[in-house]
């Protein structure tokens, strides 16, 4: 064998070597040892040698000149012509029906009560607090009826976008005051900073491990170094994160939404799309086999997350200015993700779950406070190198966890065993059999249902507190 023979097989046996290596270090479980910055979100210039930690009470209510303005926007843009008509026997295939977007809006203009709908969403107790900077809104809902039962635990609840605490108005009382449970809770429902009554940053980084620092604050303010996290959408991408940092104080975290980031939950997911049988069980293969058509809804619906991963401000612009625009493009996406086949539907099915009222609250939750821009710039943030130069796609949550699939939940295509390639302390993996994405709205008793198992079993096993 000649000296270059020699060599070069010298030479790949070292590029093998390295592949190899690089190729099991990435699919390794790795430790996080940065350390976070306590970043001040305010404008520069802001911060204060010591920050205010008072609580202060806050009550919804919206100035009527905001109202008066809305009011004249849609009246305008109903009695405009630029409204393009859909195509002939098309419902939402191209997007929001602009037919039905017309009855949306006319009946948001005459019928809709925003007064009413006021009342509802003050029913629970509100307050302001400055964290990092900004003016964090939540409810803090304590029942009046702990007495008759045996344990009161403290549970954060997290909403996601196009969402907002209008998501978990249903869900709260089942958690505050629960039947044929002896665990009852003391529910936290923040605003996530950026959305509805939080402040948005004045600076960039602001990512969904920082809403996590954020929120463990906030938990720590109100006396509690321990709690249970609850979340969907971004909810739940922060609540694995503060699982995933912060396992001193979540001692538990519940999802609708649980995926996995880790490559080899990725790899499952590849080999599972050409060989289905060696990846699903029966249930698994009803819901995601072919896996093909999963990857065809993700196509289809992650249009806009492209755009508000690189361009949020752009899109913010045309939805901070027109209530019609904002209204089709958030109510979109309740069609899309309750259940696909509302998009064969001229009403795109929204009201087959969903009243008017209660997505409109939503809507008018991102109008009255013109939160869309800053809320939409959270993909940015979360898709940018700052948040992936963290590394935590391979450090895995060994906090107690327990996740549930709503039955047209889209997004969710990760069987039990990919999940559980991130969440290594899995205790349930359910499936339901309704709901889509925006589950607690949808289902609040399905998913207090399952919430409330899981909460018995961590407190009977791991006794957290």
């Amino acid at each position: 064998m000649g000296k270059i023979t020699i060599i070069a097989v010298v030479l790949l046996a070292g590029f093998v070597f390295q592949t190899i290596t690089v190729i099991k270090n990435s699919l390794s479980d790795t430790e996080f040892t940065q350390s976070l910055p306590d970043t001040h979100w305010g404008p520069t210039g802001s911060k204060k040698k010591t920050e205010d930690t008072s609580i202060k009470p806050f009550n919804i209510n919206i100035d009527e000149k905001i109202l008066e303005e809305l009011k004249r926007k849609l009246s305008d843009e109903l009695n405009s012509s630029r409204l393009t008509p859909p195509l002939e026997g098309i419902g939402f295939e191209y997007g929001f029906n602009s037919n039905y977007l017309k009855d949306v809006a006319n009946y948001w203009l005459n019928k809709y009560d925003w007064r009413s709908r006021e009342k509802l969403l003050n029913q629970f107790p509100s307050f302001k607090t400055t964290i990092s900077g900004l003016n964090i809104h939540f409810q803090h809902i304590k029942s009046k009826s702990s007495g008759k039962y045996k344990k009161t635990r403290p549970v954060l609840v997290l909403h996601g976008w196009p969402g907002s605490i209008v998501e978990h108005q249903k869900f709260i009382p089942l958690l505050t005051d629960p039947k044929d449970s002896d665990i009852n809770f003391e529910v936290v429902v923040p605003s996530l900073p950026g959305y509805g009554f939080s402040d948005g940053a004045a600076k960039p980084g602001l990512g969904p491990v920082q809403m996590g620092q954020i929120f463990v604050k906030l938990m720590k303010r109100l006396g509690h170094e321990k709690f249970y996290i609850q979340g969907g959408d971004f909810g739940s991408a922060i609540g694995t994160y503060m699982a995933t940092l912060f396992p001193a104080n979540v001692v538990g975290f519940h999802s609708n939404a649980c995926m996995s980031p880790h490559p080899r939950a990725t790899l499952r997911m590849l080999g599972a799309t050409f060989f289905p049988s060696l990846f699903f069980n029966p249930q698994e293969a009803e819901r995601f086999d072919p896996l093909s058509k999963v990857w065809t809804f993700m196509i289809r619906e992650t249009g806009y997350m492209h755009i508000q991963a690189t361009k949020p401000d752009t899109v913010g612009v045309a939805l901070s200015h027109s209530p019609m625009a904002l209204a089709a493009y958030i109510l979109e996406k309740f069609s899309g993700w309750t259940n696909e086949n509302g998009m064969y539907k001229p009403d795109g099915g929204l009201t087959h779950k969903f009243s008017l009222d209660e997505l409109l609250d939503n809507i008018m939750v991102y109008w009255i406070t013109n939160s869309i821009t800053t809320s939409v710039r959270l993909y940015s943030e979360f898709f940018g190198p700052n948040h992936f130069r963290l590394g935590l796609e391979t450090v895995p949550v060994k906090v107690p966890t327990s996740c549930i699939v709503p039955r047209n939940e889209g997004y969710v295509i990760q069987t039990e065993s990919m999940v559980a390639e991130t969440f290594q302390n899995l205790i349930s993996y359910n499936y339901a059999a309704d709901g889509g994405h925006f589950f607690a709205i949808e289902h609040p008793d399905i998913l207090a249902d399952d919430f409330l198992p899981f909460v018995k079993i961590v407190e009977e096993k791991h006794r957290p507190f």
